[in-house]
């Protein structure tokens, strides 16, 4: 729904699915977009993690699956994200994530926009790849920060769903969701404040002394502390 969940999810992807292209586009890549789209549409096969920018518009041949991890904000943009598989007589996928609180979208899309869908039972035997997200996050500090702004940017883009008698931010697990984002501590922001989190456990370390893999960031961020101090 985001770029901020773009950026964090796609370097995720990176480092735990080898073997395959991962790419990744969302809205805020002006000069980068057409190159990264053009390249992606070239490969034999990849994933390319993205917001609705690629909703409508774009043709890429032989899309399999386009898997929506948030349901968008509108539900004409749901047609158009399902309509980038399956094109011209092919055959494709399409699938959205929901809570159980959330259901109700699937009977308003089906009279909305005349979209019937299947409910996909829960893959058995899924790894639990949050530990290894959570140490990424403890070894680079770029990786942290990502995950706290996607954190945040998904909580803010969540309020302001059209269908907020369905996605409604009161009815939000945030303990949950930290943890699906694999967060080492809840951030600060409006949403949260005054609430109690006792499901979340954040880590003993102090995300303070977390430095960035790349020298120079981390150098600048050192003269930045210097400063405060």
């Amino acid at each position: 729904s985001t770029c901020a969940c773009v950026e964090y999810y796609g370097k995720a992807l990176e480092s735990l699915i080898k073997q395959v292209k991962i790419m990744s586009i969302h809205g805020k890549m002006k000069h980068k977009r057409n190159k990264i789209f053009t390249e992606f549409r070239k490969l034999p096969g990849g994933i390319l993690v993205c917001t609705d920018v690629m909703a409508r518009g774009i043709d890429i041949p032989e899309v399999h699956w386009v898997l929506q991890y948030d349901p968008p904000s509108s539900a004409s943009a749901f047609v158009h994200r399902c309509g980038r598989t399956a094109r011209i007589g092919n055959v494709g996928s399409a699938l959205v994530f929901l809570l159980p609180m959330e259901e109700s979208y699937v009977n308003f899309l089906s009279i909305n926009q005349k979209c019937p869908m299947q409910e996909m039972k829960p893959q058995a035997n899924v790894l639990d790849l949050l530990p290894k997200l959570k140490s990424m996050a403890l070894a680079d500090r770029a990786v942290f920060e990502k995950g706290m702004k996607a954190f945040v940017s998904y909580v803010q883009a969540y309020a302001k769903h059209e269908c907020n008698l369905i996605f409604r931010i009161k009815d939000l697990d945030f303990a949950s969701l930290a943890r699906g984002f694999a967060l080492l501590k809840m951030p600060k922001m409006p949403e949260l404040r005054g609430k109690c989190f006792p499901d979340f456990t954040p880590v003993t370390v102090n995300t303070d002394s977390i430095s960035f893999k790349d020298k120079n960031r981390e150098k600048q961020r050192q003269k930045k502390l210097e400063e405060q101090r």
